[in-house]
Formats: structure tokens, sequence, C-alpha cells
């Protein structure tokens, strides 16, 4: 190439070189546009005889604007002047995280949808496509997975964790933008949605977007579950549209999320970690469900406290879960926990069971018979068969308040009803009795609610009080008690000293083992000796019993003779004695009369015993003093007196009392023989 000598060429001509080799590279500029590997060219149009994009933001029939078609890397020829290529990044979205998309251009969303339905439109990179297929404007419900996407930032606004990659067309944009990524940070929107197998939870989904709820629902049903319309099935929330197209409903859902991981979309649902519900061994969950179809009571007709229903219909399900553990939806129903094993329900204040059922439960408050108020602790131990536990659940809606509503006033009103019918000792000394009495009778109105009443426990009554009258009572019977064990002890220590004594006199025995041995045998020589000499005197005994018979017979006949004599003898004396004494019967009879009668012969007597008497005793006949008043009559001394009764009357009267008396016939006989000997 030949250079061309300027030496001689003027200012003007070197001037109009230089202006044309910039217009040239200003030329080779415009026309030829490098697009890095690592980005994109959005092609802005400034010039088109078309005129300007009259709607929208891209220009998809030649019109001024932005092109919907962006460049890749690379060389690429342009009329000048013509274009604005302005050269972005590629769109990356990170492993494991989640790219949203807003779409500066499209169709008006409606009134009833809060995101943009999805256009296939290979990931947003098909502008075109997307405007062509009716793609709308605003937030999308498809969302950007894990890559480097080629998008025209123009159109699409790409927000991600790290950068929200987008064309500024309008400072304002970018505080929507902001807020956009704000709330998808504090739904977890860019991470996907794990749940863990050992987290046991599983995850509420609601739904932002789609057909409200109908009217008096609250939680929206499964849908797209068919496997006969595989197109509907909307792959656990992650394909929004095909939810949609299956008629899922806004709203918290009744399916849940179990362990996996899901791609959601957080502008079209949240999801929500709840724990797995847990019926442990020894209980069954009772479901109650707040949806599903009404269904047909199967409680029976006599049964009027709420419905019983099949498995998932709205109400009390008649199947209870066995245990194990449950994705079960908390917001769509609740799980009553029931214990299938005994429990006890303890009427003691500050003493909880692992089940709570009794927290409010305190002690019986009693009034004893005479008239004390001690509080009464007690147990109660129930079982609720596993088949029941519906029928339970749906008279009382739960355990404790079947607890607190029901059981506690109708024990405490039992056993209120047995203290007023015991004293205090008598309620404590008959507490076994109580206890068998009261677990057999409150058995049948256990029965009435479903309950199995096992047993009841009584414990202590108590005051309530420490030092109160109860606690004093109950020292005295303790005292009594150890009263009566330490007379027991005593007994036994009694006992224990006979066996003692018994002991050591064995022991003194084994001792002198040898002695008595030989002594046992002196007895046994000493008895044979004995019943020798016994045997002996035997023989004399009989025959001193022989010489004292003949001996005896002697004297017996001997004996009979000298009575015989005796007697003749005895009755000759007393004839004689007889015949004396009437002779001198008759001799006084005679003196008598020669007296002039007995009365005569009765005062002599009288007077001469009594001239004896005064006589011995030295009285004066004549008084010294005489005391009589004169001209009184009847006057004189004792003597005189006595000596005038023996003269009166009365003594002669007594004198024909005796000469009256009738004699003797014995006597009157001797009388006559004497009489008839005498004669003669």
């Amino acid at each position: 190439m030949n250079i061309p000598d300027t030496q001689g060429l003027p200012l003007l001509a070197i001037l109009g070189w230089v202006v044309l080799g910039i217009i040239l590279l200003v030329l080779l500029t415009k026309t030829f546009r490098y697009i890095p590997n690592t980005r994109v060219g959005i092609v802005e149009k400034l010039v088109s005889r078309r005129g300007s994009v009259e709607k929208g933001l891209i220009a998809l029939t030649g019109e001024a604007g932005f092109q919907p078609e962006v460049l890749r890397g690379g060389w690429h020829l342009f009329v000048p002047f013509m274009y604005r290529i302005h050269k972005v990044p590629l769109v990356t979205i990170p492993q494991g995280k989640i790219g949203y998309v807003f779409s500066r251009d499209g169709q008006d969303l409606p009134p009833t949808q809060a995101l943009a339905s999805n256009v296939r439109a290979n990931n947003f990179q098909d502008v075109r496509a997307f405007l062509a297929n009716g793609g709308q404007k605003g937030p999308q419900r498809m969302i950007l997975r894990e890559g480097t996407y080629a998008i025209n930032i123009a159109q699409f606004v790409v927000i991600t964790e790290d950068q929200t990659y987008y064309l500024p067309l309008d400072r304002s944009e970018l505080e929507t933008f902001q807020k956009m990524s704000a709330i998808i940070a504090e739904r977890g929107g860019f991470r996907p949605v794990i749940i863990r197998g050992t987290d046991d939870s599983v995850g509420i989904v609601t739904v932002h977007d789609g057909p409200s709820l109908h009217s008096g629902e609250i939680i929206a049903p499964t849908v797209g579950e068919d496997p006969a319309v595989p197109s509907t099935y909307h792959n656990n929330f992650q394909d929004s549209d095909k939810f949609l197209l299956a008629g899922g409903l806004r709203g918290r859902q009744y399916q849940v999320l179990v362990e996996g991981t899901y791609y959601v979309n957080r502008l079209f649902a949240t999801v929500e970690l709840i724990p797995k519900t847990v019926v442990e061994v020894g209980t069954v969950g009772v479901v109650v469900s707040y949806t599903g179809d009404k269904g047909a009571d199967i409680s029976g007709q006599d049964y009027r406290h709420g419905e019983l229903v099949a498995k998932g219909q709205r109400g009390v399900w008649s199947e209870p879960l066995l245990p194990g553990k449950y994705a079960f939806n908390t917001y769509a129903g609740k799980v009553s926990i029931v214990p299938t094993t005994n429990f006890i329900l303890k009427w003691t204040k500050g003493e909880v069971g692992s089940h709570k059922f009794d927290e409010n439960l305190s002690e019986v408050s009693l009034i004893t018979k005479d008239a004390f108020e001690p509080n009464l602790p007690l147990s109660v131990v129930v079982h609720i068969d596993y088949r029941k536990a519906p029928l339970v659940i749906q008279r009382f809606g739960d355990i404790k308040k079947l607890v607190e509503q029901t059981l506690d006033p109708m024990v405490s009103a039992y056993f209120k009803n047995i203290g007023q019918t015991r004293t205090l000792i008598q309620l404590i000394q008959d507490r076994s009795n109580i206890q068998s009495q009261s677990s057999q009778e409150m058995k049948e109105k256990f029965l009435l609610y479903n309950l199995e009443l096992q047993e009841v426990l009584i414990g202590t009554p108590t005051s309530g009080a420490p030092g109160g009258q109860i606690e004093q009572i109950l020292i005295q019977l303790r005292s009594r008690q150890i009263a009566n064990e330490q007379v027991e002890t005593y007994e036994r220590q009694q006992s224990a000293a006979v066996k003692e004594r018994e002991l050591r006199e064995a022991e003194a025995k084994a001792k002198q083992q040898t002695l008595l041995t030989e002594s046992a045998i002196g007895i046994e020589v000493q008895s044979n000796q004995g019943k020798a000499e016994y045997a002996k005197a035997q023989q004399q005994a009989a025959q001193i019993q022989t010489l004292a018979g003949a001996e005896a017979e002697k004297v017996r006949l001997m004996g009979e003779g000298e009575a015989k004599r005796i007697k003749v003898m005895a009755e000759a004396q007393a004839e004689q004695a007889a015949r004396v004494g009437v002779a001198q019967a008759l001799a006084i009879e005679e003196q008598v009369r020669a007296y002039g009668g007995p009365q005569f012969q009765l005062v002599q007597q009288v007077m001469n015993r009594f001239a004896e008497a005064i006589e011995k005793s030295q009285v004066d006949v004549v008084p010294k003093i005489n005391m009589g008043g004169g001209g009184q009559q009847g006057g004189g001394s004792v003597i005189e007196s006595l000596l005038g009764l023996l003269l009166s009357q009365k003594v002669s009267d007594m004198a024909g009392i005796v000469t009256t008396t009738p004699r003797d016939p014995m006597a009157e006989k001797l009388r006559e023989d004497l009489k008839r000997q005498m004669g003669n």
C-alpha cells in the first residue's frame, strides 16, 4: 500500500483523511458487533419504517424498540445507527437454588389471578413464543431451577438469592423488585422445601393463587392424584398450572408434603412444617375431621351425643388410628390421643400423672358422721377399650373434659355420701371395705360413659393443716397400736424366756444324762421292790380283813346280846320309875286336896320361893321411905303388889287351868294300877 506524501498536501486534505478514517471506524464499529460467550446481547431497534411499538415493550414485527431475540456470543452484522446493543450477563441459578421470573410485557392478569400462568417458552428464553402464546405480565408461576439461561432481561426480570437480573428502564422498578425479593426471602423461597426423615415433619401447603374455597369450607380438598388423568397431576404443588387445571383451590390444602425435596414457587404456595402425629404404643388416636363429605351417623338412633362417621367424612371417625406415625393435617382435623392401657387419676393436689388429665383435681372434702371435715386423697384406675375410644371422644370431646366435667363431680359426690355415714375412726379403720365397696358400685356408673373402672385406691384422710384434730386422732391411734405391739412384744419376749428356760433345762438334763439314767434305773428297781411289797401288803391286808371280819361278827353278836339285856333292864327300871312317879303324883294329889285345893298349894310354893329369894337378896320387906300420898288408894310397895297379885283371882284362874289339864293316858293307867294295888 502506498502512503501518500502528506508533505505537499494541504492541511485541509489531512483533516479530511482523518475524518474519513474516523467515520470508517465508527461505521465498522456499528456494523460489526461482538458478544462474549459469557453474555448475551439485547437488541434495541432505534429506527424503523414500521414506526415504534404501539403496545407493550417488545417489538414483535420489526418496530422500533426492544427486539424479542437476544444475541449470543460471536460477531454480528448490523446496519449502522439503526440498533443499540445491550450486553448483559447470562442468568445463572446456583445448584440447589430457585430463580423467580417477572414479566414486563404480556397480557394483563385478571382480578382473580395472583401469578401469571406458565407458557411453554423454553424457560423464558423464547420471548416471541411467550408473547405469542398469551404470556402474562407480572410474577410468573413457573420458576427456574439451577442452570444458566440466555434470557432477554429487558422482557423478563429474574430474581435470585444473590442478585437480580434486569435491564434498568425506570428507577421505580428497582423498589418493586426489591420488595418482591424480600417476600421470597422471608418465605425461604430461594431454596427448595426439604423435609428430612429424621425430622418427623409434614409440610402444610397454603396456595395463594387460584379460585377461592367454597362457602363453609376451611380446607381445600386433594386434587390431581387420579392416575387416569396424568396431565392434571401437579407433582406435589411443583407444577402450579397443572394444580389449577385439576381444580385446585386457593387456601390451606388438605394434602400434605412428606419426606423429600420440593421445588415449590413460594409466591404460589407457602409450606409450613409441623410435627407428624405420633400415636404411641398403648394409645389410639381418635380423628375429629373438620372437612370432608357429610356422612351418615353410624352410632345408632339411641346415641345422641354427636355423630360417628366413616373414615374420610366430616365428624368423628369410627375407626381410631392405631399406634404409629401419621402425616396428618392438623388444620383439617384433630387427633385426640386416648390411652388404652390403664391410667391413674389422682385426686391429690400437687400430684399429676404424665397424661395430665388430673392436673386440676384435688382431695375430696368430706363431712363425717361425727362432724369432722377431712380431705380424702384417692386414686382411680381406669381403662378405655380402643374400640370404644371414638364414642368417648364423640361424647366428651377429650379425656380431660371427661375427667373434669363428669368423673370429678361423680366421684366426689359418691365419697361425700360415704363420709356422711361413718365417723372419722370408722372411715380410717374401714378403708379396705370402703375401697372394695366403691370399686364394685362405681363400675356400673363408669360403664355408662364407656369406661372400665379397674380399681379404687383410698388414701389416709387429712385435715389439710398440720396439727389438726385428725392428726391428733391419728396420733392416738398410732399410740394405741404401739401399745398393742408392745404387749405382743412382751408376750413374745415372755414366750422366748420360757423357751430359753426349757432350753437351759434341756442342756442341764443333757449334762446330767448319766445321773438321770442311773436314777431312772434306781427308780425302776425301787418300783419293782414296791410292787413286791405292795403284793405282800395286799396279802396281809386280806388276812387282816378276814380276821377283822370274824372279830366284828363276834363283837356284833356280843353287842346284840348285851343290847337285849340292857333293854330288858331298862324296861324294868322304866316301869319301876313310872310306878314310883305315879305313886308320888298320887301322894301330891292327896296333899293338894288336903290343903284345900291346888291354888293354895301353888300359893304356898310361890311364897316359899319368894321367901328364899328375899333371904338371899337381903331386900327390906317393909320400905324405909313411903312415897305414897295421903288419901290415895292402891299405894304400897312392890312386894305388896306382888302379894296382892298372887292372892288375886288371876292366880286362882291359873291354878284352875292347871287342875283342868288332861293327864297322860299311860300315867292314868299306872295311876289306876297303883290304886288297885293300894286298895288290895
